[in-house]
């Protein structure tokens, strides 16, 4: 299995900055689907950076796409948008992404604005 884990910086110049330390991103494929794993905190800082890392996977053709949140300490709406977003963009655009659910910290964003059932969770 190749791993690919570096940071994820909100400076795309790749400065230092204070959300530099606080998001890690691994990206695993698996036959099929590629994994992407942000380990640290998704919050307003970070999201567009993990965002940038998705857009690049699907611009390099992967169809199936594996959200794992069980690496991340802290999520506030920021993240809870993004995962919305990508989920809508999928349905629209044909592709699949799919959520591994995360602490059960990250959890109760989805558990306190109802939308758990929106998105399609897995357990593997």
């Amino acid at each position: 299995m190749l791993t690919a884990r570096h940071p994820i910086t909100p400076d795309p110049t790749g400065s230092p900055t204070a959300g530099a330390a606080s998001l890690m991103c691994e990206v695993i494929p698996e036959r099929e689907t590629i994994r992407v794993r942000p380990i640290g905190c998704l919050d307003l800082a970070t999201a567009p950076v993990l965002e940038r890392q998705l857009s690049e996977l699907r611009a390099a053709g992967f169809r199936r796409l594996l959200l794992d949140l069980a690496g991340l300490d802290f999520m506030d709406s920021a993240g809870l948008h993004l995962m919305l977003k990508w989920h809508e963009a999928a349905r629209r655009d044909g592709f699949e992404i799919t959520f591994r659910p995360g602490t059960p910290t990250v959890q109760r964003v989805f558990e306190l604005t109802r939308t758990e059932d929106r998105l399609p969770f897995v357990s593997r």
